[in-house]
């Protein structure tokens, strides 16, 4: 049984929200915890909750006495704020996604490494059923996340997973986006083959190469298909 979102879990994300909106920018100072109380209709004690928990998550910096200030939260952030803005951001833009991608260009190829490394026969059998695989961009997306969480899965580092486990809300809805184009999954599908062959061998460095290579063209693609 899922449990009950809690009034401060509530007003944490409605602030969450209105800082991403702008309604609180960057540098200013949030309303004090009595004006918040009367906005919410709750006690101070249950706004105090919310705050130290933005406070944690590196959206505010709290000020004794006086109204907390908010934060640039791309660069006092954690963990903790990008979940907090993949859970809250009310468009997945096109530039998010290019972030994402520059993101995935740095992670992938290490963790593939370590995956055809380390675990090898693993990394071959996520990829063995690659006729199988539908050319439209829901079967792509699908495929595509399982493989990357799996290898994350497979290398030593388990904090490639973890970041990676950040964006489950929305990573199918962007690669959708992505794989509607033929040309996307035809990339996409040639690196799968060619990764199958690389795991075949136990050659993780070739691996690591074709994932750096793919994923610098992705992103290319994906910053080149408006012009």
């Amino acid at each position: 049984m899922k449990e009950k979102e809690s009034s401060s879990d509530k007003i944490e994300k409605e602030l969450i929200r209105f800082i991403l909106a702008g309604v609180y920018s960057v540098g200013s100072n949030l309303p004090p915890e009595r004006e918040l109380a009367k906005e919410f209709g709750v006690g101070r004690p249950t706004i105090r909750e919310a705050l130290q928990r933005l406070g944690r998550g590196g959206w505010i910096t709290g000020r004794k006495g006086m109204p907390a200030i908010v934060n640039d939260y791309w660069r006092s952030g954690n963990l903790t704020t990008l979940v907090n803005i993949v859970e809250n951001h009310p468009i997945i833009t096109d530039e998010f996604i290019m972030y994402l991608l520059e993101l995935r260009s740095s992670l992938t190829p290490a963790y593939i490494r370590d995956a055809v490394t380390f675990n090898q026969p693993k990394v071959v059998a996520l990829l063995a059923n690659l006729e199988q695989l539908e050319d439209n961009a829901e079967s792509y997306a699908a495929f595509d996340w399982d493989l990357q969480k799996r290898c994350a899965g497979l290398a030593i580092n388990p904090i490639f997973l973890l970041i990676l486990n950040s964006f489950d809300s929305i990573y199918l809805d962007i690669a959708k986006r992505y794989f509607s184009i033929k040309d996307h999954r035809e990339l996409s599908f040639n690196y799968y083959h060619d990764l199958l062959k690389a795991a075949l061998k136990g050659d993780e460095i070739e691996a690591e190469r074709l994932s750096t290579e793919t994923m610098a063209k992705s992103l290319a693609l994906w910053k080149d298909r408006k012009k």
